[in-house]
């Protein structure tokens, strides 16, 4: 088997029923490409997994009856899958052309990359972000206070140059919602990390597949539609908590204790501004009581994770906000 296409699903019934007929529709037009399709579906409530019974008769379906989180969730397909290849698909894509033999070819042809990320579009046609460097304490900080659209879509805040997406590169990380692995790369690295239970774990894999001497590359041919976050949006406050907690644990697993120190005291600077923003905006209106409770809630929550002493200072000539091998 060439090709393991693993969908994880979350209550996005109608975006993975046109997922999987574009998938259907890419593979078809390569059949010398031997694939096979996994869908895990995270105890959806909308009828996905009988969509899939019923439409998608030719896809392997999981059905998780809690929501064990996206990496767990892809880990069950993982482990079952037999394709040279795996490829992280996010349900709300739409795969366009032959871009699944696109990116097997890809790393045929590339035999130190490990890993590579596809070129996402949004729904409009334009270019999506698609990679990205791992993060810095810049990042964070331009998270919480974004001083212009200059800086945000800087290196400083960890994107590539423009003209670089018009051909192939190396990169830290792509974005997860298309991410293809050897299968030699994951039984040397391993599965996903389940500690994430969302956001972070494919940063968390490519720091791994680095550390390991593997390349990873962004490939400009094969496009992806992606609509972005249909599965989070349904449950914002609790995404923007997962989030932070996840990225202390990605901190704390591959960065120097200072730097997960000083990320903290960023956070809880951020979330303090925040939420004045918001108590602002609800003294005048513009947001309801309950929303207003449910935000403050939110920001509580991730303050409480920045909560920790300072480590001691490191005995080592290097500044303290370099990162256990992350540059």
């Amino acid at each position: 088997m060439d090709l393991s296409v693993i969908i994880v699903s979350f209550n996005t019934r109608e975006l993975l029923g046109d997922c999987l007929h574009s998938v259907a529709a890419s593979l078809a037009r390569t059949p010398e490409i031997r694939a096979e399709t996994w869908v895990v579906d995270n105890a959806s409530l909308d009828g996905s997994a009988d969509l899939v019974r019923e439409e998608f008769p030719w896809v392997h379906l999981t059905v998780s009856p809690v929501n064990v989180g996206f990496a767990a969730a892809n880990n069950l397909a993982i482990r079952q899958s037999s394709g040279r290849y795996v490829l992280l698909l996010n349900s709300d894509t739409v795969v366009r052309g032959d871009a699944l033999a696109c990116l097997v070819r890809f790393l045929d042809e590339h035999p130190r990359a490990g890993a590579a990320g596809a070129r996402l579009l949004n729904p409009d046609g334009s270019r999506q972000q698609s990679c990205f460097r791992f993060p810095t304490l810049w990042m964070s900080l331009l998270d919480f206070f974004p001083i212009n659209h200059r800086l945000t879509n800087s290196r400083l805040n960890g994107r590539y140059p423009e003209h670089l997406h018009g051909q192939e590169f190396s990169i830290d990380h792509p974005l997860g919602a298309c991410l293809l692995v050897r299968r030699e790369v994951v039984e040397q690295v391993g599965l996903l990390d389940e500690g994430f239970f969302m956001y972070c774990e494919e940063i968390d894999w490519c720091l791994r597949i680095r550390r390991y001497g593997w390349d990873i590359l962004y490939a400009p041919e094969p496009e992806i539609i992606h609509y972005g976050g249909q599965s989070t949006r349904q449950f914002r406050s609790r995404m923007f908590v997962e989030l932070h907690r996840s990225r202390v644990r990605l901190f704390e697993k591959h960065y120097s204790p200072w730097f997960t120190w000083l990320h903290r005291q960023i956070v809880r600077l951020g979330v303090s501004y925040q939420a004045l923003l918001a108590w602002w905006a609800g003294r005048r209106g513009d947001v309801s009581p309950s929303e207003l409770h449910e935000r403050l809630s939110a920001y509580w929550q991730v303050a409480c994770l920045s909560f920790r002493a300072p480590p001691p200072l490191p005995p080592r000539p290097f500044p303290p906000w370099w990162g256990k091998g992350v540059g």
